[in-house]
């Protein structure tokens, strides 16, 4: 009896410790993860590269400081085959003109943005003060789209286009008809005011699209090769509402060498 007396306790303890490990071997174990990393990796970018190619003239920006009417580059009767003379005065020296004092009216309350090119401003349009922005746009737009025009005409011009220029129009569109017919469509379909262009986009292709008022092409990042002015004032005197006979007219003056060199200008950077 003395000896199971005193195993009793020893049997007691050693089954509460096998009865512990039994409950804890029992317990959901937590399994040790991999720390999270919650720092994004960095994707690297290369930044876009700013287009300063100039755009009214070749050989540099449209100065803004102040803008300046440019003299036209022949006398008022020179385009007699598609423009009356009276027109091209009017045109020249009165609304060309007028953009340009807007322009410089607009541009009064902000010296520092007159460092800046016409050009410069226009691509950057949400960088110009809101209360000037749609002056800069309208009259900016105006004085560069008119700078441009007057240049791509010529008492020489008309006929099909020739060089580097003629074979892209053919590859594009498949002639120069078609690139015609097309062109003045889409002068013809532009509703109210505004300009038909033949532009390089962005992708560096040949591409007709219009603007609408005196919009440039270089907002939405084209670079603009040539443009006809289908606002009212500039053929109203001669051909009333005719705008069709006005876009045809137009072809006998068109200045291909000029053209020529604006297209290939527009291939830098594209």
């Amino acid at each position: 009896m003395k000896k199971s007396f005193v195993l009793q306790p020893i049997i007691w303890f050693l089954t509460g410790i096998l009865l512990v490990s039994t409950l804890f071997a029992c317990q959901p174990q937590q399994v040790a993860e991999s720390p999270t990393n919650t720092t994004a990796t960095p994707i690297q970018t290369t930044a876009p590269v700013a287009d300063t190619r100039p755009i009214a003239y070749l050989d540099r920006q449209l100065s803004a400081n102040p803008a300046q009417l440019p003299p036209l580059p022949y006398s008022y009767n020179a385009l007699e085959k598609a423009i009356d003379a009276e027109t091209m005065k009017l045109h020249h020296n009165r609304h060309h003109a007028t953009y340009v004092e807007n322009l410089n009216e607009a541009l009064k309350q902000y010296p520092q943005l007159q460092d800046r090119s016409v050009e410069a401003l226009l691509r950057d349009l949400n960088g110009v003060p809101e209360d000037i922005r749609t002056a800069v746009r309208n009259n900016g737009g105006g004085h560069l789209n008119h700078t441009i025009f007057w240049q791509i005409m010529s008492s020489q011009g008309g006929g099909e286009p020739t060089g580097e220029i003629a074979q892209e129009i053919n590859q594009t569109f498949g002639s120069f008809e078609e690139f015609r017919k097309q062109f003045n469509e889409a002068g013809g379909d532009r509703f109210g005011s505004g300009w038909v262009w033949l532009v390089r986009n962005p992708q560096g292709q040949l591409q007709i699209t219009s603007t609408p008022n005196q919009d440039s092409p270089i907002t939405e990042g084209s670079y603009p090769i040539m443009g006809n002015d289908v606002w009212e004032h500039a053929y109203y005197l001669r051909y009333q509402n005719r705008r069709a006979e006005y876009l045809n007219n137009w072809w006998n003056v068109v200045n291909w060498q000029e053209i020529n060199r604006r297209a290939q200008a527009s291939r830098q950077q594209s």
